[in-house]
């Protein structure tokens, strides 16, 4: 990535590079913010603008994120200098906010050679917009699932963040300092991005190496290898279900063994556990895709609509129809939020 521009912009002061935060409707702020202020402590630690920011959206004269605050924009839709970086900052119903004018925008630019990210949510417009087909790319845990289904010529990785040619993805949340670190010690040395990351309190500079959720010991606050590798293979097989005679076998164990551990350490069967990952799966599904409920039972490892909205109606108290009813059709795929 080029640290400066190619001529000078009446926009940026001359040998800075300037982003382009496009805040959609109901963005998220944590990530917006993540990223912004990596930018504005590098030109406090170097001393000088090395960085220039606008703040971009569909009306050109506000826009509100998740929390309710608003914020003031710099402009609209329009033309952008091909050397800025834009970063589309998404949040909660960015379906919804993911608009026809936001795409062809989007892919406009895009023809014009501009580097594009995705900030959390942001990762589905540029998705839609088809900027992603044939890249790797990251989207908050959350929403993987609903991605997956609708997107199937992306790359989707567990990743923080990811940089692939000229599209980058971050996974939402503090993600964004991350990516904006990796950034500036690109442009201006690891030196800078270390000094940043010392006035944000950030002692550990992720890589794209990195993935987004808490290992699966540190999740379930049980260090016990053949469980967490049981558990990891649970939620690798959701679509065709192991046996717990499988799953006992595979970690070297008797299915009796495999009952004990679980009871010990989860409180609940190992068959229980499973379900209730398949039913998380299910439950993302509904909320974020269109999909129909009976494919959304297959993709879950229920063999038949009926005992999958059984066992829905068990766990969640209400069926698979009303939830998908509640949710409305128009939201689509990114009905359940991230952070």
């Amino acid at each position: 990535m080029s640290a400066s521009p190619t001529r000078a912009r009446s926009t940026a002061t001359a040998g800075s590079r300037q982003f382009i935060f496009v805040l959609l409707d109901n963005f998220t702020m944590l990530s917006f913010s993540c990223a912004i202020e990596p930018l504005r402590l590098a030109n406090y630690v170097a001393g000088k603008p090395l960085y220039t920011w606008k703040l971009a959206g569909e009306n050109g004269r506000e826009a509100t994120c998740s929390n309710g605050a608003t914020f003031k924009l710099d402009m609209g839709l329009e033309e952008v200098d091909r050397e800025d970086v834009i970063l589309v900052c998404g949040g909660i119903e960015v379906q919804k906010a993911t608009t026809k004018p936001v795409l062809n925008w989007l892919r406009r630019e895009a023809r014009r050679g501009n580097i594009i990210g995705g900030m959390c949510t942001g990762a589905y417009a540029l998705a839609r917009a088809g900027l992603l087909d044939g890249k790797k790319a990251t989207i908050h845990w959350e929403n993987q699932d609903g991605f997956l289904e609708e997107f199937e010529h992306v790359k989707l990785t567990k990743s923080v963040f990811v940089m692939d040619g000229n599209r980058l993805t971050t996974a939402g949340g503090t993600s964004s300092i991350d990516l904006i670190l990796k950034i500036i010690a690109a442009d201006h040395g690891s030196d800078l991005a270390n000094n940043v990351a010392d006035l944000l309190i950030y002692s550990t500079i992720r890589t794209d190496q990195d993935t987004q959720r808490l290992s699966i010991p540190t999740r379930i606050g049980v260090r016990h290898p053949k469980l967490s590798q049981v558990i990891q293979m649970m939620e690798a097989n959701i679509e065709d279900p192991l046996s717990p005679a499988d799953l006992a076998d595979q970690v070297g164990m008797s299915t009796r063994q495999l009952e004990r551990l679980f009871r010990r350490y989860l409180n609940r069967s190992p068959k229980r556990y499973y379900m209730e990952l398949r039913l998380q799966k299910a439950r993302n599904l509904l909320m974020q895709t269109d999909m129909s409920v009976i494919n959304v039972a297959l993709a879950c490892g229920f063999a038949s609509p009926s005992h999958f909205s059984k066992c829905y109606r068990s766990h969640y108290n209400t069926t698979p129809y009303r939830e998908r009813g509640t949710q409305g059709p128009a939201l689509g795929p990114a009905t359940r939020l991230s952070i």
